[in-house]
């Protein structure tokens, strides 16, 4: 296997069994920092919205390989045997019936971190079943505190429990179990589920609703759109932009930017906040976004524009950190976070299933010649 990749973690090697996107996010989070990823595809690799091309194929090597078949099965395993994480992004048991469930992979390899991603974790009720994003913030609590009262849930982009909660957790966890085997010498299996990372991601929540600053009904609080305070306003160009004031110091500033009485309007009256939510609405709508950019924009009112994503690179911020990178003809984000020392980059462009088949299995081929 390669090891050619700078960052971090340079010198793991990680064997990505492809599945859909959350997985795909945390090898290329891995990838990302340094490690050498090989990809193992279904031949012919199905397609996926979101997992085969674009940024999350990046910076991988890909091989076809099909798991029922025994000599593919095998050439799976060298390279297993060979490194240092395998990521399993199937419904439990799927590896087991092919042959590569973690008793057998630990067992001939005792180091081997087995990450196993899935939605509802490797156990209880739900956890054969099928599931996505919006299905694991409805079951952890976390979308009924979300949208408008009287109005059904939101449907949020798949950030929280797709990413956050799912590829996000992956990446941190194998670095962890990679931590821990650096002491002990042993490997592990990880069980990563969706569902547990969104309910990790709502640890303020529950510290909120303990401390009754977090309502059950929609849109009275003041971090789901409750207090005027925190929120997006519509500007006269149709256009959004968002305030989120939330110390005092950042309220009293808002409301001096915008020549407002902060006597008439005290910032934890709750019945003073519909008032308040009409009078920013109107002097929202009544300029431009670019005039509230130039108001606000270099104050601490905590304020920033709703931008579109296609229009990252044209922001001052964006421009100045490179936050969006051009790389290998795809225009994606760049790697975070970032390190003084051992900094990462995009590894390479993004991988066709299969692509690297004949090498990899020539470089199998050469090791086990050389008795690795």
């Amino acid at each position: 296997m390669s090891e050619t990749g700078t960052g971090p973690l340079a010198g793991v090697r990680v064997i990505e069994l492809a599945g859909l996107g959350p997985a795909g996010f945390g090898a290329m989070l891995l990838s990302d920092l340094g490690a050498d990823i090989v990809r193992i595809d279904r031949p012919p690799a199905p397609r996926s919205l979101i997992t085969m091309d674009g940024p999350m194929s990046r910076g991988r090597r890909s091989i076809a390989l099909d798991l029922k078949d025994d000599e593919d099965r095998e050439a799976a395993f060298a390279l297993i045997d060979d490194a240092d994480v395998l990521i399993d992004p199937f419904r439990p048991g799927v590896t087991e019936r092919l042959g590569l469930g973690p008793d057998i992979a630990l067992e001939r390899n005792p180091r081997l971190v087995y990450a196993r991603m899935t939605g509802w974790g490797q156990d209880g009720p739900l956890a054969q079943r099928a599931g996505h994003d919006l299905n694991y913030l409805a079951l952890s609590g976390a979308l009924a505190m979300m949208g408008t009262p009287g109005q059904p849930p939101p449907v949020p982009l798949n950030l929280i429990g797709d990413f956050g909660g799912g590829g996000m957790l992956l990446g941190f966890g194998i670095v962890s179990a990679l931590y821990e085997r650096d002491r002990s010498g042993v490997g592990q299996v990880l069980d990563v589920a969706m569902l547990d990372g969104v309910l990790l991601l709502s640890a303020s929540l529950f510290q909120l609703r303990a401390e009754g600053l977090m309502h059950t009904e929609r849109g009275q609080s003041f971090l789901d759109g409750g207090a005027p305070w925190y929120r997006a306003y519509r500007a006269q160009d149709g256009r959004y932009l968002t305030v989120g004031a939330l110390e005092p110091q950042f309220y009293r500033l808002l409301l001096r930017s915008l020549d407002i009485d902060e006597s008439e309007y005290p910032q934890w009256d709750r019945d003073r906040w519909p008032a308040l939510t009409t009078l920013l609405e109107r002097l929202f709508g009544g300029r431009p976004l670019r005039y509230w950019v130039e108001l606000l924009g270099d104050t601490d009112v905590c304020f920033a524009p709703v931008l579109d994503i296609d229009d990252l690179e044209s922001h001052p911020h964006h421009a100045a950190r490179g936050t969006v990178s051009s790389a290998f003809g795809m225009r994606q984000p760049s790697p975070a976070p970032r390190f003084s020392r051992t900094p990462g980059r995009i590894q390479g462009p993004s991988v066709t299933p299969g692509e690297h088949t004949a090498d990899i299995l020539a470089e199998i081929k050469e090791s086990s010649h050389d008795g690795r």
